[in-house]
């Protein structure tokens, strides 16, 4: 069992990475994400409450230091790359949100990030979500009363007029944990449309099914579930995912954060010991994957590490 971090230390992990704007963040479950991120000359307004956080004219995150809230740091070694990042984490007994199925009016947005947008109409889109609930927030009459057709259907249902016009509406997306929120404004990409350079969302039908919190390759403690995530700068991709040049200034920041936040017989493997308590095969065998890869690298060898992800693909985009 991992000890209890001081909330102290979590709150200055949080507040760092708030700091750095090449730090991204995500609330999620397996099937959909709210990803905030933000450019290093954009502009941002302070929240006006004493949440942490930050709103840009493209999106805004406020985050609650939530009781027994555990950062875990960790790498996925997956065919030809790596990801990093560290999970936000609640017990199993204090994470769940409020699992409705369809949609449901829920009134105005008292909790808005900004105070223009506390007026506004909030609707969760019912996904079922463990953790997390999946919001629209409008202020258009037009929006709204369309979003008020499907109240009481599941937002997936031929007969739901949501799905059809949603991407032409575009309304504010805001994805709701525990641990705080995201807050999307930027417009939905058309059909086929690729993930906008800034805070985003997708919603995965496919996977939703699954039913699941977090993808099988994630190492999250047992009695655990994350509920978003921080994403420092990866050593050999941008914050599209593009491959760049190996940093290993980059490398060297988020090893310091794995060795403070990560699992400990993870850890132990991946310096080839022996792991002080049983760990999953499958994660074990994406540790050494990561390890031989970053030895690579290290040695400035002429390693083709893919900068994509190891859970390519959209069903559909919110």
């Amino acid at each position: 069992m991992l000890p209890t971090p001081d909330p102290s230390e979590v709150e200055g992990l949080l507040r760092a990475a708030l700091h750095d704007a090449g730090t991204a963040w995500s609330l999620s479950s397996f099937g959909a994400i709210a990803e905030f991120m933000r450019d290093d000359d954009e502009p941002v307004r302070p929240l006006p409450d004493a949440r942490m956080g930050l709103a840009t004219d493209r999106g805004a995150i406020a985050l609650t230091l939530s009781p027994g809230l555990r950062p875990v740091a960790y790498e996925t070694g997956f065919s030809g790359g790596y990801n990093h990042a560290v999970a936000l984490c609640l017990p199993d007994s204090a994470c769940a949100m409020s699992g409705r199925t369809v949609v449901t009016e829920l009134g105005p947005d008292r909790e808005a990030a900004r105070e223009q947008d506390r007026a506004a109409i909030l609707f969760d889109l019912g996904l079922g979500l463990r953790a997390v609930d999946a919001c629209v927030r409008a202020s258009d009459p037009d929006t709204i009363d369309c979003l008020r057709l499907g109240v009481g259907k599941p937002v997936f249902a031929t007969d739901n007029p949501i799905g059809p016009h949603l991407a032409a509406m575009s309304p504010h997306r805001i994805f709701r944990a525990r641990i705080g929120r995201i807050e999307v404004y930027a417009p939905i990409p058309g059909p086929g449309g690729t993930s906008p350079e800034g805070p985003h969302t997708h919603v995965l039908p496919k996977l939703l099914r699954a039913g699941r919190t977090h993808a099988a390759t994630t190492p999250i403690p047992g009695g655990f579930v994350p509920c978003g995530g921080l994403h420092p700068p990866h050593p050999y991709k941008d914050g599209m995912g593009r491959r760049i040049a190996f940093d290993p200034a980059r490398h060297a920041a988020f090893q310091a954060l794995l060795e403070r936040w990560g699992d400990p017989g993870l850890l132990a493997i991946k310096r080839g010991l022996a792991p002080p308590e049983p760990v999953s095969p499958r994660h074990a065998r994406s540790v050494r994957r990561v390890a031989d890869l970053q030895a690579r690298l290290l040695r400035s060898e002429d390693v083709e590490a893919r900068a994509g992800d190891e859970d390519e693909g959209a069903d559909a985009q919110a």
